[in-house]
């Protein structure tokens, strides 16, 4: 039996001792893996990766996808805390892999974001993630858990509203959902209020989601790649220069030169929108790439989903994102 293999099986164990094991990978290039388009009937199974979550909140949500059409699978353990934290570090990793391990489940919804992610990344198998491949949903914190899968399995992931978030969200965030996980049409997105920072045009795979989030991941063994990729960002609560900072460490660390392209969504509560743009339109004035702001994904009301990893054409002219194909697989 493996390392990784023991550290799983005895993920529920009270003795359970955490191996830190470096885990040194970059993606390589390989064929992009879809997930199954889900259909109605299938079953979601819920996660918490990260931290505990109100209640209420949580019931909407699952109200919300069984309304669609969806059966909802909450494994045991999923309401535990520990701090902080929902559960620890074995739970929460125990309790992921049980759901990519279980055929019976089609999808895999995340509870909240908050903090803990990037904790369970060491003790995951992605061997079983990568030969299980399924619609995995979340954003902000489940940034991390959302690039590492498409870094390591190449394997399309999306970033998307959480159960929590779910009950609260628009009609439209509730469709968007809808048309990329279940629909095997390509999308095509445009801003009702998109700003063009840099004008252009520009293609490659979707590759961000929360700007803190993939910072922290920069230095460790998953840090992503954002090479010819279009990188899309979005963040709360983090004033401009905190904003500034942030792309700063990623412009010094040589990660910013390969970017295709830039994709803006929310920025809530970081202050003023233009000091944000014109912070971003510095951070790759070295670059010159076409960046479109109005994107309506992140921490708003309306956050619409977007499939990790799948090739698009960005074009400020036109004003949108339009996809080159479906992000999951039709099974009919």
């Amino acid at each position: 039996m493996s390392t990784i293999d023991q550290r799983h099986r005895q993920a529920s164990s009270d003795t359970f001792t955490i191996q830190w094991v470096p885990c040194y990978f970059q993606r390589v290039e390989q064929q992009l893996t879809k997930p199954r388009a889900l259909k109605p009937g299938d079953t979601i199974g819920i996660a918490a990766p990260a931290s505990p979550f109100d209640r209420e909140a949580f019931d909407r949500g699952i109200a919300v996808l069984e309304s669609i059409g969806f059966r909802v699978q909450i494994p045991e353990g999923l309401f535990a805390r520990n701090g902080y934290l929902a559960g620890s570090d074995t739970e929460r990793a125990a309790l992921l892999m049980g759901l990519f391990e279980d055929d019976s489940i089609g999808a895999i919804f995340c509870a909240r974001g908050g903090f803990g992610s990037m904790r369970l990344l060491p003790l995951l198998d992605f061997d079983t993630i990568c030969s299980h491949p399924k619609v995995i949903v979340g954003f902000s914190d489940i940034t991390a858990l959302l690039v590492a899968i498409y870094n390591r399995c190449s394997t399309v992931t999306f970033h998307g509203p959480l159960v929590t978030t779910l009950g609260k969200g628009s009609k439209q965030t509730r469709s968007a959902l809808v048309d990329t996980i279940a629909s095997p049409r390509p999308l095509n997105l445009r801003p009702h209020k998109a700003i063009v920072v840099n004008a252009g045009k520009a293609s490659g795979p979707l590759l961000g989601g929360n700007l803190t989030s993939l910072c922290h991941l920069m230095g460790t063994h998953y840090e992503p790649s954002f090479e010819s990729h279009l990188l899309f960002l979005e963040d709360r609560g983090e004033a401009p220069y905190r904003i500034d900072r942030m792309l700063s460490q990623l412009r010094l660390g040589g990660h910013l030169d390969g970017v295709a392209g830039v994709i803006l969504g929310s920025f809530q509560d970081c202050g003023a929108v233009d000091d944000v743009y014109s912070v971003v339109k510095d951070a790759f004035s070295h670059t010159g790439v076409p960046i479109l702001t109005g994107f309506e994904f992140g921490h708003g009301t309306e956050n619409i989903t977007i499939p990790i990893g799948i090739e698009a054409e960005l074009n400020t002219e036109e004003g949108g994102l339009r996809f080159q194909e479906a992000a999951v697989e039709d099974t009919k």
